[in-house]
């Protein structure tokens, strides 16, 4: 490449100390010439400050003196930053040396991909793909998102079977590429989400808008998952159950809304049933909860200006079927055996 526009990379922290003293070396060999490192710390209170101070003075430091979530955090955080694009990367992220150079020249070749991500690899188990991205995100027609590489708690051992540049419906937000401008266009992240689906429902947007969503496996990252808020936790699950369901009725069309919302309502319940026959009533409780947040939201509280303005384009990556009945009804565990080689 003989231009390298900047890239500036935005690590959101709340009390991650430990991930940042962790992962920050890596991130430093980062060979991009024209790169940026910024902290966007959200209301932290560990010591987070004050090691990136001691440590890291040539990385920008972004102070928000309370924990605004991953969206309100995010959308404050770049509203102070300049560049043409963003990399918003999860404190607890390992990078692999020249990570950002095939992402930038995949996105400066085609001017229609607003977002992409890299392959993303288990931290732990490195050879195989990391639940929160995988190499690259999809939708089936009930709303359920998975990954390449991820189907429900099943990873799939990196053997290069994902290793094509293709479009994608939704790019992880652990090390999320965007461009600037068209981020700021769709108003960012839904703040109402305050964490999780809030990456998958701003790819949905901008593909509605007419424009591409990319995974580049050439670029490789090892994400740890679970920094902030671990699998299972009741406060995790429920963003999960009533963030899905937000987005799901911003971004359906009117008839699909009639027919496909009380359908996955009806699948929420039947999940929250095989909780509770399993010996766990909380988590009955907690998608019950998401359900009357989801209500309340619906009769009183949605605004018309977090829809898309128009829909010029229909997204890629939808699975025509049921990721739910090919899973637990036809015991069909890789994406390959589901959406077949063309996904």
């Amino acid at each position: 490449m003989v231009n390298y526009p900047t890239v500036a990379v935005v690590i959101l922290n709340w009390n991650g100390r430990k991930f940042l003293e962790q992962f920050l070396p890596s991130l430093m060999r980062t060979t991009y010439p024209a790169v940026q490192f910024i902290v966007a710390d959200n209301g932290s209170t560990d010591d987070s400050l004050d090691f990136l101070s001691r440590n890291y003075p040539g990385v920008i430091q972004l102070r928000n003196g309370t924990n605004e979530g991953f969206a309100k955090g995010y959308n404050t955080a770049l509203k102070q930053v300049q560049a043409p694009y963003y990399v918003l990367l999860n404190s607890d992220v390992e990078v692999t040396p020249g990570w950002i150079e095939p992402v930038i020249q995949l996105m400066e070749e085609n001017e229609r991909i607003a977002a992409c991500q890299p392959k993303v690899l288990s931290w732990r188990e490195k050879t195989k793909f990391e639940y929160a991205g995988g190499a690259g995100g999809w939708m089936d027609r009930y709303g359920y998102a998975f990954c390449r590489g991820r189907i429900f708690d099943v990873c799939e051992e990196d053997k290069g079977q994902y290793d094509d540049t293709v479009p994608v419906f939704w790019a992880s937000g652990c090390a999320l590429f965007v461009r600037s401008k068209i981020f700021h266009e769709h108003n960012g992240f839904d703040e109402l989400f305050f964490a999780h689906q809030e990456e998958i429902d701003l790819c949905w947007r901008m593909q509605l808008s007419g424009y591409d969503v990319y995974v580049c496996p050439s670029s490789v990252v090892y994400h740890v998952g679970g920094g902030s808020l671990p699998k299972g936790n009741p406060r995790k699950v429920y963003f999960n159950y009533r963030n899905s369901l937000i987005m799901l009725f911003k971004n359906y069309t009117f008839w699909e809304r009639l027919w496909k919302i009380p359908f996955r309502l009806v699948l929420d319940g039947i999940s929250a049933a095989q909780q509770l026959f399993k010996g766990n009533p909380g988590f009955v409780v907690t998608v019950l909860k998401a359900h009357i947040a989801f209500y309340r939201w619906l009769f009183s509280s949605w605004d018309r200006t977090c829809f898309p303005a128009k829909r010029v384009a229909l997204p890629r990556g939808i699975y025509k079927g049921s990721i739910v009945w090919e899973y637990f009804i036809k015991k069909k565990q890789r994406f390959k055996e589901i959406v077949g080689t063309k996904g």
